[in-house]
This record gives structure tokens, sequence and C-alpha cells, in this order.
């Protein structure tokens, strides 16, 4: 008797979609078999032969097309040239806001810039804001930003702190939302860079906490945050400790060991430099 065939979750079955891949099963049915081991040049379908005249030579195959010059600026020297034009955190805000050199911008509500206190000697850098950060204008208000809240409570630091010691200035590699929150692309990283840097280099932080893949992307030009998060680097200049998103934390609440692992190693930092 055949037994019926169970429903699969989400993760069940990217996993064997995954597995299914790494034996090379890479490519949907069609009506003959194909070996996904065999050399790629012996797959290709091949021309038919084309006669050609008695008495004329063969037509020689076309050059290939040069690629279209790309129309307009250049954004990333755009976004540059504007960020060094920014002399204080309102001309940055101010200029950032009028940028029009990402798409990004023509689906967003707002232009989340930062929050908290310019002065303090932590700034927090994550990646874009999500549908809660994008109808209110800050970073991190959502689920992700009341545990980013209570974490770094926990060490003595708040966002509404009037005492730069004690203080979080936090802001997003993006200030704007990505449709569906899909992770930043690279194109979208580079071009908001030089706002990221120059935002740096007028809040003059202490110490910088990389949260998440793209903001360790745009600062130290890596990725993989599990194996980055609790080793200091240095970005833009000054010391920076990757960690994990709060939002990784809220669908793994195991790694919230590691995550108090950095917050006390961050604590630490602050209490051997001057401040």
């Amino acid at each position: 008797m055949t037994q019926p065939a169970r429903d699969l979750d989400f993760l069940t079955a990217c996993a064997a979609l995954e597995w299914m891949v790494e034996l090379g099963a890479d490519a949907a049915v069609t009506d003959t078999p194909v070996d996904c081991y065999a050399l790629a040049e012996s797959l290709a379908p091949k021309a038919p032969a084309v006669p050609v005249a008695e008495g004329r030579a063969p037509m020689a195959p076309a050059a290939p097309r040069a690629p279209l010059p790309v129309e307009g600026p250049d954004p990333v020297e755009s976004a540059r040239a504007e960020a060094a034009r920014a002399h204080d955190l309102d001309a940055l805000r101010a200029a950032i806001a009028g940028f029009d050199g990402c798409e990004l911008k023509k689906g967003a509500r707002n232009t989340v810039f930062a929050d908290g206190n310019p002065k303090a000697r932590v700034m927090i850098v994550g990646e874009a804001p999500g549908r809660d950060e994008d109808q209110q204008g800050l970073p991190f208000v959502g689920r992700a930003g009341h545990l980013l809240d209570r974490m770094f409570a926990a060490i003595g630091l708040s966002r509404s702190s009037p005492d730069p010691a004690s203080a979080l200035y936090i802001t997003n590699v993006l200030p704007w939302r990505p449709p569906g929150n899909r992770d930043p692309e690279p194109a979208e990283i580079a071009m908001m860079l030089p706002f990221l840097s120059r935002h740096v280099a007028l809040a003059d932080p202490d110490v910088i906490v990389l949260m998440g893949n793209a903001a360790c992307a745009a600062a130290l030009g890596r990725r993989g945050i599990l194996r980055l998060r609790g080793t200091w680097a240095e970005a833009f200049g000054r010391p920076a400790l990757p960690m994990t998103h709060p939002a990784y934390l809220l669908r793994q609440p195991q790694a919230k060991r590691e995550a108090w692992a950095d917050l006390l190693s961050l604590r630490a930092r602050l209490d051997t430099l001057p401040g």
C-alpha cells in the first residue's frame, strides 16, 4: 500500500533543495537526460552548418557588441561629492534627503537618518530600515529596536541619555527601506558608503558597533557575521565590534549568549578608553 506523501515545511523543503543541487540536480526535467558532470562544451547546442555558395568566402562571425555607456553621472561619485560638502550633521541629513541617485528612495516613505545622542561615545551602524522604521523615520524602532534598547541598557547605554558617556547614537548603512525588507545590494551599499563615512567623521564616536552583514560589508569589506562577531576590528579609523543583528536574535534566541559576551566586551573596551 502506498504511503501518502508528507507535506514538507519551508525549512525542510529548502534543505532538500540544497541537497539536490549539491548532487548536481540543478536543472528542470527535460525530454532528454542531461549529464551534469559532462563538459560544458559538449552540452552546448551546435549551430547548423551554413552552405557556402561556390566561389564565395564564408562570412566572418559578427564582432561582439560593446556595452552601452552608462548615461548620467556616476552615483557613487555624486554621493562622495555631496557628502564632502556637508560640514555638520544637519547638512549631511539634508544632503542624504536630497540625494536622488538611489532607486530605494522612490519607494520609501521616509529618509531614516539617525537617532540618539550625536555626541555619544558609541555609534551603532545597522543595515537598513524595516517597515516600522520607514513609517516613523527613525532607526531600530520595531521589535528588533526594542530588543536593542534592552541589550544596551544592560551595560548602561541608552539612546535617550543626555550624557555622552552613557549614550548611543544609531544609524544605518541605507537610509531607505529596501522593498520587502530584502538585504541591501552591493551597489546600494557602495552608493551610500560615502555618506556613512562622512556620518562617522562628523559624529566622531570612540567606538562603532556593526550590526549585521550589511554593516560589516560597508565598514570592513567582509561578510559572515557569525564568524566576524565578537572580534574587534577597525572601521573608519576607529575600533569596531561586529555583532549579530537583533532581528537575528529574535529568530535564534540561543544566540543571545554570544551577544551578551559581545556586550561585555564592548563595556570593557569603553572602560579602558579615555573618554
